[in-house]
């Protein structure tokens, strides 16, 4: 089903509305954030574009520019025309504080409508939502968009797993609204208290954000749960969730290209590459009052298709997120990141998608050791741990062409989380 009869116009028809609202947001955020008008003087741009090509020579707005200027000083109305205000999680430092009027709101719920229906939802299902509501865009998001297309909406929220597996059992819920490590936790909690998610509970389809989600991730949800997994990308500082989100035939997220115009980046240089190539996604916001962003950069890596999709959708996709510039690592001088060594785990059966990776920083040197749990059938003794730690330093040997250090962990051993897995840990070596 196609919710909005946008997402088939021609790649002609999609840049005509692309450039007319550019220019009316340029204008926009030059006639009313100073951070914008300031930006474009020093550079003597003009936003009185007359072509898409013309917002290469804009500069990229970071997430330091919007910490710099927290809270309000990059909103681009009244402060009595804002209506909700969300925040990134702020761990790190200032969060990033966005406003939506009235209007952003119901743009917002239509935009996950979209995604909603394209993964499959329909007015007849049960939408659980396990994201925590509050700061975080998540939990709303979905659920106004799933309310938008007429799903019933269970809020849960998140944690308490044991109560939200009664209550899909109890209620027949029959989708799944997490981030795709908490829908792993829920299932080994399923197992603990005796439930067969697979026969005790209704679940057939996920809803999963927040965070990205590796094919290994995916696969083993889907084997636990018998479910079909689904991924929707999105992020604070454009919106939310509603970016994009994947259709029934699983080749990249869809971009609501009619609300973002996205560019893919060399994240070194800058320079818009071409499509195919992967680098960093890049947005600009097109139909945004309160909060409108230029080329922000996301940090998120992926590769950008504009052929068209066979659900009808023409529409360019964007790959699932592949890493980011900002989780990268440097071991003994080569460029590391987690998909990388997903991807490798996914190649070894033995291995499960529970894993976290301990960088030991040194003076001249950095060291990486790879934690990892085994799969849940694996008969675990000296000689088959031996033999699985070898096994993968073997493949990663052959990946990333140099050695790690592998340490198979006992089940259960890597912290669960409700909300965002944290794969990365940094440990200082002290000389002896």
């Amino acid at each position: 089903m196609i919710w909005d009869k946008t997402e088939t116009f021609t790649r002609k028809e999609i840049k005509q509305i692309q450039l007319n609202r550019l220019k009316t947001t340029l204008r926009r955020v030059y006639a009313k954030v100073p951070f914008y008008k300031t930006l474009f003087d020093k550079l003597n741009l003009s936003p009185n574009i007359t072509s898409l090509d013309d917002l290469k020579k804009f500069p990229f707005t970071t997430k330091e520019d919007l910490r710099d200027n927290y809270p309000f000083k990059l909103l681009a109305v009244d402060m009595k025309d804002v209506v909700r205000l969300h925040a990134s999680s702020g761990t790190t430092g200032k969060p990033v504080v966005v406003g939506y009027t009235k209007k952003d709101i119901e743009t917002w719920a239509d935009l996950m409508a979209r995604i909603i229906i394209q993964a499959g939802v329909t007015r007849e299902d049960i939408a659980q939502i396990a994201f925590s509501y509050g700061l975080f865009t998540g939990g709303f998001g979905l659920h106004y968009g799933l309310e938008k297309v007429g799903a019933t909406v269970t809020p849960t929220s998140s944690g308490n797993t044991i109560k939200q597996l009664m209550l899909m059992k109890d209620f027949g819920t029959t989708v799944l609204v997490s981030t795709p490590s908490y829908a792993l936790h829920m299932a080994e909690v399923a197992k603990k208290e005796g439930i067969d998610i697979k026969k005790d509970l209704k679940v057939r389809l996920g809803l999963f954000g927040g965070e990205p989600c590796s094919e290994l991730l995916r696969e083993e949800i889907e084997k636990e749960w018998g479910m079909k997994a689904t991924v929707n990308y999105g992020l604070t500082e454009v919106m939310g969730p509603g970016v994009a989100g994947e259709c029934g035939i699983g080749k990249g997220m869809h971009i609501s290209e009619d609300h973002f115009l996205v560019e893919v980046i060399d994240p070194d240089t800058g320079e818009v590459l071409p499509d195919g190539c992967e680098g960093e996604l890049v947005i600009t916001t097109l139909t945004k009052e309160a909060f409108p962003v230029i080329r922000y950069r996301t940090r998120d890596i992926v590769t950008l298709s504009m052929a068209p999709c066979k659900c009808g959708r023409k529409t360019a996709r964007i790959s699932a997120i592949k890493g980011r510039t900002d989780d990268m690592i440097i071991i003994r001088g080569v460029n590391v990141f987690p998909s990388q060594i997903e991807a490798v785990l996914k190649e070894i059966p033995e291995a499960s998608p529970h894993y976290q990776l301990v960088v030991s920083q040194k003076s001249h040197q950095n060291s990486l050791e790879v934690q990892v749990e085994p799969s849940s059938n694996f008969i675990a003794n000296e000689y088959s741990i031996n033999e699985l730690k070898t096994k993968i330093q073997k493949h990663l040997k052959s990946v990333l062409s140099i050695k790690t250090e592998v340490t198979i962990l006992k089940p259960e051993t890597i912290k669960r989380t409700e909300g965002k897995s944290k794969r990365i840990f940094f440990k200082e070596v002290k000389h002896q």
